[in-house]
């Protein structure tokens, strides 16, 4: 556990930290103050990994100055010491665990906070957003030469269908799920998908959890991942930076937009 010397705050390896009331209204506010290396360590922390898990995560701290700088944001009250959660191997039942807030797992990508706001402003504008660094550099082709597969995770049945027929008329096969076991059972199926459209508000898992599931996954850690939000905020598009989504698309949305996202992710060329 951590120590008190002197009224500064010492960490260990095995401490565990999760953000504090405060610290997560700093993070999800329009605007904020924090550096960009107290951004990305508070982003990290999830109530679950140990202070020597962050410091290997961490991009822009170095390792050695991790725990320092863990220590003074919990002197600021912006992080607390929380018990340390039992992990496993991950398994494809981890993808339906629900999270009150998205940290990365070690496959998590560096937290660029002007490219979020950036983000925010293109979603708004166009009704989608691509990270540039993400887009596929060729066009991706289904194994064996087939049809592409999709995965559309979205509750609306009506908006659900509608996206079924979309990308049918792209050539999908769409699998649909709604659901925590419906989820489950289109991840468990041949072949693994090529395209996840992610609903971020789901009523019984969270979009950017099981986001975060699909990049720690070795078999789904490539798929290509596209979050479907009715809220173009900061903190969702920090999220899904974070995790390694490679766009988004707002809702209420027009059919070329979803296609001019879904072509840009694939690498398809423009028309």
């Amino acid at each position: 556990m951590a120590n008190a010397q002197k009224n500064k705050i010492i960490l260990t390896d095995g401490d565990v930290l999760a953000l504090t009331v405060g610290g997560e209204s700093e993070l999800k506010g329009s605007s904020t103050g924090l550096s960009p290396s107290d951004l990305e360590l508070m982003v990290l922390l999830d109530g679950s990994s140990t202070v020597a898990e962050v410091s290997r995560r961490a991009k822009i701290v170095p390792i050695a100055a991790v725990p320092e700088a863990l220590a003074e944001l919990v002197g600021k009250n912006l992080a607390r010491i929380a018990p340390k959660a039992v992990s496993g191997d991950i398994e494809i039942g981890d993808f339906l665990k629900t999270g009150s807030f998205y940290v990365p797992q070690g496959g998590g990508m560096l937290i660029d906070e002007r490219e979020a706001i950036e983000g925010v402003s293109t979603l708004r504008q166009h009704g989608y957003y691509v990270r540039i660094a993400r887009r596929a550099p060729a066009e991706h082709k289904a194994a064996g030469g087939g049809r592409l597969t999709a995965v559309v995770v979205e509750d609306e049945p009506s908006l659900a269908k509608l996206l079924r027929t979309f990308l049918g008329m792209e050539g999908f096969e769409t699998r649909l799920a709604a659901n925590r076991a419906e989820i489950l059972e289109a991840l468990r199926k041949a072949p693994v998908p090529d395209l996840v459209l992610l609903d971020v508000m789901l009523p019984d898992a969270d979009g950017f959890n099981i986001l975060e599931k699909l990049r720690a996954h070795p078999a789904f850690k490539n798929v290509a991942v596209i979050m479907l939000t009715a809220k173009a905020t900061r903190e969702a598009v920090l999220k899904g930076l974070a995790g390694g989504a490679d766009g988004y698309i707002t809702k209420p949305f027009e059919v070329d937009v979803l296609m001019k996202a879904v072509g840009a992710v694939l690498g398809k060329p423009e028309v």
